[in-house]
């Protein structure tokens, strides 16, 4: 017996993109914005080369032009294949004339490299924190010149979870300069579990964390707000699959692009198919909080950002 033709997928009508902008397994994505460019990197647990480049102009069309971690350190850690370990949910940031990202290795800390040019080379990777259970790790250069770090936790090596530390960071990213306190505690927080995948930004005087909870299935994306790094935190929801058939929706970036309009790419998990991105529209409430997608629920299809402005070419248009 046969199966049925598969029905055609819907189409998005002109001048606008359909997610998944990725339609492949894109783990743990995060993204920045350079000049009228955009790069996303992503998890590559125990592959090498690891943490792949992309590029794009738009946000929706990518292309991959480079891996930034030629192999995995402790080496000897890795002379055979060690699946779910390895390189977790990296952030990349572009601070002082250099690219840089962190990332958590569940079994031996936080690691950061650094580069003039995204494409390399890159530094050999430096170990930032020692320890078993550090993931999730996001860098900040405030405007006053201060260096922080948050990361969370993975209970399967440290029996933490649900929790968020940040720690005061020396303006290199060589070393951090305490022991690091817990800034956001989800144990505290009624209905939330699981917190993890922190993203650390700037913006209108706040210190901004969004991390999502809840599990990558079936949860949600949350947004957190303090006039001081280590808090009181203040916390919304800003994110949920609501009505959609957009499971999660989970982890993700926050970029501002060259139109000056704000962004949100995540992934949703989808089983085999592993962890696909949305681009999700992102504007501001009259309270200052950040509204995701359409209300608060993924949209499946959008108009993009305006599109970077092109030199002319010799002779011709602009194109």
């Amino acid at each position: 017996m046969t199966a049925p033709p598969e029905a055609p997928a819907p189409t998005a009508p002109a001048g606008t993109y359909r997610n998944p902008v990725l339609d492949a397994d894109w783990s743990d994505p995060d993204a920045i914005r350079v000049g009228d460019d955009y790069y996303l990197t992503a998890s590559s647990f125990g592959r090498a080369p690891g943490l792949p480049i992309l590029h794009s102009r738009d946000l929706v069309n990518w292309r991959i032009i480079g891996h930034a971690l030629e192999r995995l350190e402790p080496e000897q850690a890795f002379t055979t294949p060690r699946h779910d370990c390895g390189v977790w949910a990296p952030s990349i940031r572009h601070h002082a004339g250099r690219f840089w990202i962190f990332w958590g290795d569940p079994d031996h800390g936080i690691y950061q490299i650094s580069a003039e040019d995204v494409r390399g080379p890159w530094s050999r990777p430096h170990l930032l924190k020692a320890g078993r259970g550090l993931i999730d790790p996001c860098p900040l250069w405030d405007e006053r010149g201060r260096a922080y770090l948050v990361h969370a936790w993975a209970k399967s090596r440290s029996g933490i979870k649900n929790r968020l530390t940040g720690h005061r960071m020396s303006p290199d990213g060589r070393e951090l300069l305490d022991a690091g306190r817990t800034v956001v505690d989800g144990d505290a927080l009624p209905g939330w579990f699981t917190l993890e995948g922190p993203k650390l930004y700037r913006h209108g005087g706040w210190y901004w964390i969004f991390a999502p909870a809840g599990g990558v299935e079936t949860g949600w994306q949350g947004a957190f707000r303090s006039r001081d790094f280590f808090g009181p935190y203040e916390e919304r929801i800003v994110l949920a699959q609501g009505r959609t058939g957009v499971n999660g929706p989970h982890q993700g970036a926050w970029v501002r692009a060259a139109d000056g309009s704000d962004w949100f790419l995540h992934f949703q998990q989808r089983g085999a198919y592993g962890r696909v991105v949305h681009l999700q529209p992102m504007d501001w409430d009259g309270h200052g909080w950040p509204v995701i997608g359409d209300g608060g629920e993924p949209v499946a299809a959008h108009r993009p950002p305006l599109p970077a402005e092109r030199p002319a070419r010799r002779g011709g248009a602009g194109g």
